[in-house]
């Protein structure tokens, strides 16, 4: 079964959906979508490191993506604004990985890959890191799901609970760098934000709990992941961005329920 392309391509876009709807859930309630944004632009420091030294690419992507994600964490209320912060440390980062690659002698780099995604190419061994990096994520926010929530709504009331939001912000960061690194082959590093944020923000005006809303995330990206394979089959089109554009038709299907729905009540 494994044995055809576009077989392996929509178990790969299923994963990554699978990994990014709790996630993406918790960053559309924390307002962190630049933050998303910035950590994969510096997974691209990760892969020419990797490059260079000649370890796994995965592996250097979570490190660079976690120590980003970890300065934003430490360096926030030091003085800078957040917005600031992320805006220089994600184009620093992006512009020195575009300049490491520059200087790898011997190497030959699809850098359209890498930014883009290659979901088409995903082998039987990338598959399998794609499945253990969503199943390290799931385990990990199923976990901390209470005090995730708790951190999510107010860090006094996680202070009175016994919960350090700092600690769960932290988790959360971790789990953020292992999804970059994870959903680099499939999307690439300048649509892994969209694959976090707009399944999510499509599945909001569906859920009434949290738990609903996950899960309705998981399944719209699931959809867009197949829905999107085909039609980049069929019309012979780039299939992450494919992905990515049925997910925001998802996203303006709920939303314009959401505005009939409203509209219909206040005519009541």
């Amino acid at each position: 079964m494994l044995d055809d392309f576009m077989t392996r391509a929509t178990l790969a876009g299923i994963g990554v959906a699978i990994a990014s709807a709790p996630l993406g859930s918790f960053v559309v309630w924390r307002r962190m979508a630049y933050f998303g944004d910035a950590t994969a632009h510096a997974a691209i420091l990760g892969i020419a490191l990797s490059l260079a030294l000649q370890i796994s690419i995965f592996a250097g992507a979570v490190a660079v993506a976690l120590a980003m994600a970890l300065a934003v964490t430490f360096l926030s209320g030091r003085g800078y604004a957040m917005d600031t912060l992320l805006g220089v440390l994600a184009h620093s980062a992006l512009a020195f990985g575009l300049v490491a690659v520059s200087f790898l002698q011997g190497v030959r780099i699809d850098l359209m890959a890498y930014l883009f995604g290659d979901i088409l190419a995903v082998s039987r061994v990338d598959l399998a890191v794609i499945g253990g990096g969503a199943l390290v994520v799931v385990g990990l926010i199923a976990w901390r799901w209470s005090a995730l929530l708790t951190a999510t709504l107010s860090d006094e009331l996680a202070h009175a609970s016994g919960i350090d939001p700092k600690r769960e912000q932290l988790i959360l960061t971790v789990a953020l760098a292992i999804t970059v690194a994870v959903a680099i082959k499939v999307v690439g590093v300048i649509l892994i934000a969209a694959m976090l944020i707009i399944p999510a923000a499509a599945a909001r005006p569906l859920a009434r709990t949290p738990e609903q809303m996950a899960i309705a995330a998981a399944v719209i990206g699931g959809m867009a992941a197949v829905l999107g394979l085909r039609s980049a089959y069929i019309f012979d089109t780039p299939a992450g961005p494919s992905i990515v554009c049925v997910a925001a038709i998802a996203f303006v299907c709920t939303s314009a329920w959401q505005w009939m729905r409203s509209a219909l009540g206040h005519a009541e």
